[in-house]
C-alpha cells in the first residue's frame, strides 16, 4: 500500500504519513488507534513494545500460523513477509 493510499483510508495527508515513516512525527492516540484497527494489530506492536501482532495471540501463535522460523528476523522484516503473505492470498482468493 502506498503513503497516499494510506492517507486517503486514515484521512490524513501522504505528507503525515511520509512523516511518520520517517520518525519526524508522531500519530495522535486517535490516529494510532485507527492504524492499528486498519492493519489489524495491537497499538503495542505499532509502539515496536511487543512482537505479537495480534492481541491474546502467543508468539508462537502469531508466527506459527506461515509455518517458518522468523527467529532472528527483526519486526519490520516480519512485517513485510506476513503483509506479502496476506497480499497473496487475498490475490489468489478473490478470484
Amino acid at each position: 500500500m502506498s503513503q497516499a493510499e494510506l492517507a486517503e483510508k486514515l484521512g490524513i495527508s501522504q505528507q503525515t504519513i511520509s512523516k511518520y515513516e520517517n520518525g519526524t512525527r508522531q500519530p495522535d492516540f486517535n490516529i494510532l488507534k485507527f492504524i492499528a484497527d486498519f492493519f489489524d494489530v495491537s497499538t503495542d506492536y505499532l509502539l515496536g513494545r511487543s512482537v505479537i501482532r495480534k492481541p491474546g495471540k502467543s508468539i508462537e501463535e502469531s508466527h506459527a500460523y506461515y509455518n517458518f522460523n522468523v527467529e532472528g528476523l527483526p519486526d519490520e522484516a516480519i512485517k513485510q513477509v506476513e503483509d506479502y503473505i496476506e497480499f497473496i492470498k487475498h490475490k489468489y482468493n478473490s478470484k
